[in-house]
């Protein structure tokens, strides 16, 4: 059976188009696709790189270390994914825009530290959309290295969440996202969304916009109203037994 017809037939087309309009249809989807998701991964670079050169301003480090955390920051969520799945090597390495962007935008901090901190209310909103941008670019990535819809989320999640975790282990402090906040959940909602869209033949471009939204909604939210998950509790006594 003919795939590219299979899959024109459950998004309603009729058989009778000639194949050449098939591919056309079908290249110029693939065209949009991978398009989108550039303009996410360079957009949540950028974003946070932001995040990990200011981390790296308020520890006193130097501009190598401003740019080292920005770097990070922004790129080893996505570098993590590409090695899982066998996308070597990782595109924030094979492909010099990333690195740029991310130089760009630690400089930026780097120079202007104190117009960037004012700005906290926006930088977390900007954070919240850089969230929302990886989750779901990771997420479709894995899907198109063969991933299934459940893993391919989770390395939604991961492209989230993991350059942030990197960028505080290197500063010596626990990773936020293991403390507080309803970080990873968001961007596992979001990345979740996705691979819903691929097991219910959701169109690319729409089920991405749409997870994208999810992430970036449930993150505001947890910002608005301080939703957190639970903490563990330890009692005195048992810390002097540990």
């Amino acid at each position: 059976m003919n795939l590219a017809a299979s899959g024109w037939a459950r998004a309603g087309v009729a058989f009778h188009l000639h194949p050449p309009v098939l591919s056309l249809r079908l290249h110029l989807e693939e065209t949009a696709v991978h398009g989108l998701l550039l303009a996410f991964d360079l957009a949540g670079t950028f974003v946070f790189a932001i995040s990990g050169a200011m981390l790296g301003v308020q520890r006193r480090l130097d501009l190598f270390g401003v740019l080292v955390l920005a770097f990070v920051a922004s790129s080893m969520g996505g570098v993590a994914r590409d090695v899982l799945i066998g996308a070597v090597p990782p595109a924030a390495l094979s492909d010099w825009r990333y690195l740029l962007v991310a130089m760009a935008a630690g400089l930026l901090t780097f120079v202007g530290y104190r117009p960037v901190a004012r700005l906290r209310r926006a930088i977390l909103l900007i954070d919240a959309a850089g969230l929302a941008l990886f989750a779901v670019a990771g997420a479709e990535k894995a899907l198109a290295y063969g991933l299934n819809p459940l893993m391919a989320a989770l390395m939604g999640m991961l492209t989230g969440i993991g350059g942030g975790i990197v960028r505080d282990l290197l500063v010596a402090r626990t990773p936020v996202v293991l403390q507080r906040d309803l970080y990873a959940l968001a961007a596992l909602a979001g990345s979740g969304v996705v691979a819903c869209g691929r097991l219910a033949d959701w169109p690319a471009v729409p089920a991405t916009l749409a997870g994208a939204t999810v992430c970036f909604s449930v993150r505001l939210l947890a910002i608005r109203y301080r939703w957190n998950l639970p903490g563990a509790r330890v009692t005195e006594g048992s810390e002097k037994d540990a």
